[in-house]
């Protein structure tokens, strides 16, 4: 059995290929930066789909975030390979499985936006390292995460207007001391911002979400995308439920900074699982 998978901070998507039949499930993301060998094990363990198929394995390809580096890779490795005993373990970051969806042999800009933003030029074989992808404290413009701060910040300044900060407190009874707590004191507050972004899903035709994600997307595009000398020449590609779900959006914000945007999928898992089909010379489904 093969097994493909692109994780994010907040999940990770699955397929498997054994013998003409295909598998799909998700577990919980699986982000080195915040999980150790042991944790992943754990993920791993409480997954139904995997019950009696750890020897069965026998090779992974493992494309996440915060596998940028061969010591977060090892720890991502040395996690699977405690489950999937048995198996050849490749791990890469999430940038090149989404190249491979989005631009296959094909040059272009590869962009995430989905709990945390990237993005990387890819050559048509391989990405090439930037100065980007430095997190939620750090980076992350136009992220879930990004977006969801935005939410959080302007209900508890009362910036929000009040037709929608009514909605908000309906959607998420919170109150200030258990947001501090919760972004301060507690595990994966990267996360718990991206949830607050989903507020916008069904108000971003309000002028006051509307500036902000267009502001947002703006500022991805000033940092991340202008980066690079020729960006106009190139196709721009985005993955990631922020780029997918706001996708009129951003498309307006390229076209207005004269990018080229091609592709935008919510999730690269089965562009990528086909591209390593092929790339195995295994039946493509």
């Amino acid at each position: 059995m093969i097994l493909v998978a692109d994780s994010g901070s907040s999940k990770t998507d699955w397929r498997g290929y054994h013998q003409g039949n295909i598998i799909s499930f998700q577990t919980k993301g699986i982000n080195p930066y915040f999980l150790n060998a042991q944790d992943i094990f754990k993920i791993l363990s409480e997954v139904k789909e995997l019950e009696n198929l750890g020897d069965q394995v026998r090779e992974i390809y493992f494309y996440g975030s915060g596998c940028s580096s061969p010591d977060k890779h090892e720890v991502v490795s040395n996690g699977l390979s405690l489950f999937f005993t048995s198996a050849f373990i490749c791990v890469e970051n999430d940038l090149i499985g989404s190249a491979y969806a989005t631009c296959g042999d094909e040059e272009g800009l590869v962009c995430i936006l989905g709990t945390g933003s990237n993005v990387s030029y890819y050559d048509g074989t391989a990405t090439r390292d930037g100065n980007h992808g430095l997190g939620y404290l750090l980076g992350d413009e136009g992220s879930g995460t990004y977006f969801g701060r935005k939410m959080l910040s302007s209900y508890l300044y009362g910036q929000m207007p009040q037709e929608l900060s009514l909605r908000f407190k309906e959607m998420y009874p919170i109150e200030k001391e258990e947001v501090i707590t919760s972004v301060y004191q507690r595990p994966f507050p990267n996360t718990y911002l991206a949830t607050f972004s989903r507020f916008m899903v069904s108000n971003q035709s309000h002028p006051f979400i509307h500036n902000i994600l267009e502001n947002g997307f703006q500022e991805f595009i000033d940092v991340n995308i202008k980066d690079f000398k020729d960006y106009q020449k190139l196709t721009c590609h985005f993955v990631g439920s922020i780029s997918w779900y706001y996708q009129d959006i951003l498309r307006e914000t390229g076209a207005k900074n004269n990018i080229h945007i091609g592709h935008i999928l919510q999730k690269p898992i089965e562009g990528l699982f086909q591209y390593i089909l092929k790339r195995e010379g295994l039946p493509v489904q």
